[in-house]
C-alpha cells in the first residue's frame, strides 16, 4: 500500500512506448528500467507522473483551451447539454451537483463515457446505455475530444504493458477478457476560483478502473494526494506531462500490491482551473480478480474477492450526482 511518500515520481516511458507492440519488449534493458519505475511508483504512490509520451503539448493546451471556452460560456448554453440518467449520465453539471461521500464538489463539468447502445450489456449496462453530449459551441469541442480520447486510449494501453510486466505477467496480460475491449470515462472539469479556503473542487476518493491520465491547468497547484501517515502531498502541474493513477480495479489485479490512493483537488487560488481526466478502464462486464502472478508478490494470500467492474462503476454513479 502507499508509503510516506513526499513527492510524485516523473517517469519517461518512451521507452516502453518504442517497444509496446514487441512481443519481446519485456527483454529490453531500457523497458526493464521504465518497468521498474512504474513498479516503484505503483507500489509506493500509486500516482506518477509521465513525459516522453508522444501526444503533442500543443494538444494538450488545445484541450484545455477548448474546455475553458465552455466554461466561460452563460449557464444557459451550457445546460444545453445538461446530464441526466435517461440519457446514461452523460452531459454537463453545474457547480454542486457532482457529490463526494455526501458533500457537493464545488466543480462544474461535462461527463462522457464510452457510447452503451440499448442491450450491448444486458441489464448490467442499463444505467449506462446513452450517446455522450457535445456543445455546439466550442463548435470543435467534439471533434478535438474524440480525436483527444483515442490518443489517451492508446497511450493508457501502452503503460498497461509496462505495468502488466511490473506485476511479473506478460506484456499483454490486461489484453483479451480482461481489457482487450476497454470501457472509458472522461470528466472534463472546471474548477471556480477560490471563495473560501474550506470550498473543496472535489472531495477525497480513488479512481474505479485501471488508470487515470490526468491533463490539468498549468500553474495552478490544486491536485492533492494522500499518503499513508495521512499528509496531503502536493501534484503540481510539470508542463508536457500527465499525472496518472491508478483505480480500483487495479488494486484488486495486483492484490493489493499496488494502491488506489485517495486524493482530492481543493483550488485556493484567484485563478479558474480546468482538467480533463481520462479514465482507462476493463471491459465493462469483466469480473475482476487478483492475477496469478501476486502469488510472488504477496506471499499467496489473497486479499480480494471478485469484482464486476460494470456493477462497482454504476454504484458509484448511481450515488455520484444530486438532481433537480
Amino acid at each position: 500500500m502507499a508509503a510516506d511518500f513526499s513527492s510524485i515520481p516523473i517517469i519517461d516511458i518512451s521507452p516502453l512506448l518504442a517497444k509496446s507492440d514487441d512481443p519481446k519488449m519485456g527483454e529490453d534493458s531500457s523497458v526493464l528500467d521504465v518497468v521498474t519505475q512504474l513498479d516503484k511508483a505503483c507500489t509506493e504512490a500509486g500516482f506518477f507522473y509521465v513525459k516522453g509520451h508522444g501526444i503533442p503539448e500543443s494538444l494538450l493546451k488545445e484541450v484545455r483551451d477548448v474546455t475553458r471556452q465552455f466554461f466561460e460560456l452563460p449557464y444557459e448554453e451550457k445546460a444545453k447539454i445538461k446530464m441526466t440518467p435517461a440519457n446514461g449520465f452523460r452531459g454537463y453539471e453545474k457547480i454542486g451537483e457532482n457529490v463526494t461521500q455526501g458533500v457537493p464538489d464545488m466543480h462544474e463539468a461535462i461527463d462522457c463515457y464510452r457510447e452503451v447502445t440499448k442491450g450491448m450489456y444486458g441489464d448490467l449496462g442499463k444505467v449506462m446505455e446513452g450517446c455522450n453530449q457535445w456543445p455546439e459551441n466550442p463548435p470543435k469541442m467534439k471533434v478535438l475530444m474524440e480525436e483527444y480520447i483515442i490518443l489517451c486510449k492508446d497511450l493508457a494501453r501502452k503503460i498497461m504493458c509496462g505495468i502488466a510486466l511490473a506485476l511479473g505477467g506478460s506484456p499483454y496480460e490486461f489484453e483479451g477478457h480482461r481489457a482487450g475491449d476497454p470501457f472509458w470515462v472522461m470528466r472534463i472539469i472546471g474548477y471556480p476560483a477560490v471563495s473560501t479556503m474550506n470550498d473543496i473542487g472535489c472531495g477525497a476518493h480513488t479512481d474505479y478502473g485501471l488508470l487515470t491520465l490526468l491533463n490539468q491547468d498549468e500553474n495552478i497547484n490544486a491536485l492533492q494526494v494522500r499518503n499513508l501517515s495521512g499528509e496531503w502531498i502536493s501534484a503540481p502541474p510539470i508542463p508536457g506531462t500527465f499525472v496518472c493513477n491508478i483505480g480500483d480495479m487495479l488494486k484488486i489485479y495486483s492484490n493489493g500490491l499496488y494502491e488506489s490512493t485517495l486524493h482530492r483537488v481543493i483550488n485556493n487560488n484567484t485563478k479558474y482551473r480546468v482538467s480533463v481526466a481520462y479514465f482507462y478502464e476493463t471491459n465493462f462486464d469483466t469480473a475482476v480478480e487478483p492475477l496469478d502472478t501476486y502469488k510472488t508478490r504477496t506471499n499467496g494470500h489473497r486479499k480480494f474477492e471478485r469484482a464486476v467492474y460494470g456493477e462497482h462503476l454504476v454504484s458509484k454513479v448511481l450515488s455520484n450526482f444530486i438532481h433537480e
